[in-house]
């Protein structure tokens, strides 16, 4: 089965808790008479992170010898098929792992707590700024506090870049300056970048361009015209097709697989991707690398800060209070930050931040101080993808497979996506 029929599996599934899930969580404390507490959470990654957050919990466990914590863990896949039937159930983990592709549709469901009155209170958040806690407010509640932010950027091989003849990637450089340098290695026998996600690059272009790519309101497309969706999609296609990426039986065969990637095997420049996933590049990568801003013009509309996933409370937990004390220990403890070192992205606590800066390694450093660079150019973050756009995602990239195949011309990529995508929100409106 593909990823489009798991998306509507878990839409279904999500859909068939409404009418059973309340707000009616029952007992924040959840303490026994004999002052005990447990809890359960959940989280998908690589076995890395699993590591360093079993020691997370380990160390909360050693402070607070009252809890005892249940931990639930998978790859990103089959994380989301475990959690929509247990969310089905009313057995979400009290504390849960929130992708910003779910976290309007768990919320949307009344699987989600309003994590506003814990704000201060047992979450402490004075040294976060407003655009990045604003990032988990749904419907002006707030659903999600983000386990730390990303921003989008260019990830690359210096030497690898001067091999094709370029020597720097020029400031403030342009979408046109991009395809220029990209066909320039392509001619060099180089590939320049393996292409672009088509639902992230896309939306980073339109905001370049005031747009964005879902409405305020969720229930359709945020662009009017197709002539954003031409450009910026046959710009890609042109540059497969004229070698400056890999072609796309190469990139669908080694998608998902890093260590077949085009710049760990030395033939590709560098790749377009989130600033925490620079870490685990270098390390396979094992050259120097560097990061590059994203391009222009008006990089500073289309650049923002992204939680890079969200930690959330169900709804229905019995535990509510512990769970809300566990995520601030997760933010605002220093020990605990040591162990994690920015790897769900760099702390959104400023102070934070500061305590760990030394413990980090130097690709680590390298991400710290590209985010910070980014952080007062950046624009606040779009509100997070509505109800139904793991599905118009799974289509756009559908159609884009078939744009970069020659299957298809990007003008009637954009008319189909258009009216797809907005079938799919429509069932947003009230």
């Amino acid at each position: 089965m593909g990823k489009k029929g798991w998306f509507l599996i878990i839409a279904m599934l999500l859909v068939l808790t409404t009418a059973c899930s309340g707000a009616d969580g029952g007992s924040n404390s959840g303490t026994s008479a004999d002052g005990k507490v447990k809890l359960r959470i959940a989280w998908w990654g690589s076995d890395t992170r699993h590591e360093y957050t079993q020691k997370v919990v380990d160390l909360y466990k050693q402070k607070n010898p009252n809890v005892t914590i249940d931990v639930e863990y998978a790859s990103f896949d089959d994380y989301w098929k475990k959690l929509a039937p247990q969310a089905a159930a009313n057995q979400l983990p009290d504390i849960v792992q929130m992708d910003i592709s779910y976290i309007s549709q768990y919320a949307k469901n009344g699987q989600l707590e309003d994590l506003a009155p814990y704000l201060n209170q047992k979450i402490q958040v004075a040294d976060v700024t407003e655009n990045v806690l604003k990032t988990g407010v749904i419907a002006g509640k707030q659903y999600g506090i983000p386990t730390g932010v990303n921003v989008l950027g260019f990830q690359y091989d210096p030497a690898l870049l001067k091999k094709a003849g370029i020597d720097k990637i020029p400031d403030n450089w342009t979408w046109d300056q991009y395809k220029e340098l990209a066909l320039k290695a392509g001619s060099n026998k180089v590939y320049f970048d393996s292409s672009m996600a088509a639902d992230i690059f896309f939306h980073y272009y339109l905001r370049t361009q005031g747009k964005t790519l879902y409405n305020a309101e969720g229930t359709g497309l945020g662009y009017d015209d197709d002539k954003l969706f031409v450009d910026f999609f046959s710009g890609l296609a042109d540059l497969i097709k004229k070698g400056a990426t890999p072609p796309p039986e190469i990139m669908n065969q080694t998608k998902g697989i890093l260590e077949e990637s085009d710049i760990v095997k030395g033939t590709g420049i560098g790749i377009w991707q989130w600033s925490n996933q620079y870490v685990g590049l270098q390390q396979v990568v094992n050259r120097p690398m560097a990061l590059a801003p994203m391009f222009g013009p008006n990089m500073e509309k289309g650049v923002y800060m992204q939680p890079t996933m969200y930690w959330t409370v169900a709804s229905r937990s019995q535990v509510k209070d512990e769970a809300a004390k566990f995520i601030d220990f997760w933010m605002n403890d220093v020990e605990a930050n040591k162990l994690i070192k920015g790897e769900r992205g760099v702390p959104i606590s400023s102070k934070i931040k500061e305590a760990v800066a030394p413990e980090l390694s130097e690709p680590t450093k390298q991400v710290f101080e590209f985010v910070a660079s980014m952080e007062p150019k950046a624009s606040p973050m779009s509100p997070p993808p509505p109800v139904g756009s793991p599905e118009v995602i799974a289509t756009l990239t559908d159609y884009i497979e078939q744009v970069n195949f020659g299957q298809m011309t990007a003008e009637d990529a954009a008319a189909k996506f258009r009216a797809d995508a907005n079938t799919i929100l429509a069932n947003n409106k009230q």
